[in-house]
């Protein structure tokens, strides 16, 4: 009878430890799988997603136009074990609230005061900043505004210096700032940039291998540029954009003041921020941990291993 008990007992408390391990594994497996969410945020429904635990260093990703929080879907299932990270989708973009430009005025400045009160609602706090392209004036925004919890810049062909911007490739959008009613314009803006076969083009060119790039990514954005309404959003946006040329000394001055460690991943092949934009960051930061990519617009559609491994690298040191 001893002997019975005794194997009861073993066998009883090996269930309850395995049951336990499972559970603890379980949490953890859910902690570090993405996750989506909703917040309301004046009023919108601000969509995000999110990856591990939030008590850990956090991480903040800013997406770029035409996409959304999906261009980071790599990093948040490869980092996500170790940090905390959260990509909020602007007003207008993903799968956010999409009010008409009558009832919301899309600038930059209230991008960035979104996101900044999305991410004081959801108290994520002490953050590093990854950047790429509209990424950069939305988070140099909210640096200026919060610089105390900016800890670090993952810069990804997120541009803040005149030498940046590629003329040639810019020259629809900087005549438009000067010509906003030439509705001719405004077309071939909407004909070259919004297509389908535009939207393609800015994820493949300059790339490597163009035929391994995922087809989901110009077909979600064509389907959500697609919309009633959302080119007069992007036009209002593209207008908006000389205002970030016009806060590039600030913004440069806050490096130079601030020295916040710094990591730029860029795809050297980029046809709207050149590589020219990448070196510029060396005039005002004193440390930058530096790799030029041999790719295009999007370097974590062709790159992600080499850059969530150098984001790790460089988050261990912080």
């Amino acid at each position: 009878m001893k002997i019975l008990n005794t194997i009861v007992f073993l066998l009883t408390f090996s269930f309850f430890s395995n049951a336990n391990a499972a559970a603890e594994a379980s949490e953890n497996f859910k902690l570090s799988n993405v996750r989506y969410g909703i917040e309301q945020v004046n009023g919108l429904d601000i969509f995000y997603r999110e990856a591990g635990d939030p008590t850990k260093q956090a991480i903040v990703l800013l997406h770029g136009f035409p996409s959304s929080s999906h261009m980071y879907r790599e990093v948040l299932s490869r980092l996500g074990e170790d940090y905390y990270l959260v990509a909020p989708d602007y007003p207008g973009f993903g799968d956010s609230s999409f009010p008409s430009s009558d009832e919301h005025d899309y600038t930059f400045d209230n991008l960035a005061k979104t996101i900044e009160q999305f991410l004081i609602q959801k108290n994520v706090r002490n953050y590093a900043l990854m950047i790429h392209d509209y990424g950069a004036p939305v988070g140099f925004r909210i640096a200026m505004s919060q610089p105390e919890q900016v800890k670090a810049f993952i810069v990804m062909n997120g541009n803040a210096y005149k030498e940046g911007i590629n003329e040639q490739t810019w020259a629809p959008i900087t005549t438009y700032w000067k010509d906003k009613d030439n509705k001719e314009l405004e077309q071939t803006i909407i004909d070259n940039v919004f297509s389908y076969v535009g939207l393609q083009w800015q994820y493949q060119h300059g790339t490597r291998q163009p035929t391994t790039i995922l087809p989901d990514n110009w077909n979600l954005d064509f389907m959500k540029l697609s919309r009633p309404g959302q080119y007069r959003v992007q036009l209002d946006l593209f207008y908006d954009y000389q205002n970030n040329v016009a806060l590039y000394p600030e913004w440069q001055a806050y490096l130079r003041e601030t020295q916040p460690p710094m990591l730029i991943v860029w795809g050297k092949n980029d046809a709207f921020f050149p590589v020219s934009g990448a070196e510029a960051y060396k005039k005002d930061v004193k440390t930058i941990d530096f790799h030029i990519l041999d790719t295009g617009h999007f370097p974590l559609e062709e790159d992600a291993d080499v850059i969530t491994t150098k984001m790790r690298r460089f988050l261990e040191g912080l």
